[in-house]
């Protein structure tokens, strides 16, 4: 039974993550985006709890879940325009139609590639061991092996914040002055 709940739970949790990719995707409103990304991280967390990677899934909740998607709402509430769109106005376009089936094939293509190269190997469990996912063994990865792409990370992310408020002061005085000048003529 207990095995039942858990496939239970992952295909759930596998279908929200889709659903809410594709939202990302297929939403003309970047607000509404931004919340479809809340919930593909959000689901993405429940996979990792199911795959026994506790400290992942509170990481991927709290960071990526909690502190980033701030900043990119704040983003998006900065910079956005004040014209209020419904998630699907008019229909998915051709374009959002041509992407669905572009990532159906592609996704297609990684489960074959998957299957064809693992040649029965992902039915036998493999040893992981005990350490592994551990605050510890992620801490030594991130800054011993990975430390160039995590500072790389982090510079590419603090470059997107101080450029998202240099944009969105340029727009703003844009803006001001095509007020401005409308008053005048």
């Amino acid at each position: 039974m207990a095995n039942f709940l858990v496939w239970v739970v992952w295909l759930l949790a596998a279908f929200a993550c889709v659903a809410s990719a594709l939202g990302v995707v297929s939403f003309r409103n970047p607000f509404f985006s931004a919340l479809a990304l809340i919930g593909n991280l959000a689901s993405l967390a429940v996979l990792y709890l199911l795959l026994g990677g506790e400290f992942v899934a509170a990481a991927q909740v709290l960071v990526y879940g909690g502190a980033v998607m701030v900043m990119f709402l704040f983003v998006i509430a900065y910079l956005g325009d004040r014209t209020e769109q419904a998630p699907w106005a008019g229909g998915p376009s051709w374009q959002a139609f041509g992407a669905i089936l572009a990532g159906g094939a592609i996704l297609v293509e990684v489960i074959v590639a998957i299957g064809l190269t693992t040649g029965g190997a992902l039915s036998h469990s493999p040893s992981v061991p005990r350490s592994f996912g551990s605050p510890a063994s992620i801490g030594q990865l991130f800054l011993t092996d990975h430390l160039l792409a995590f500072e790389v990370t982090s510079i590419v992310l603090l470059i997107a914040a101080v450029g998202g408020v240099v944009l969105g002061a340029h727009a703003r005085a844009f803006e001001d002055a095509a007020v401005v000048a409308e008053e005048n003529a």
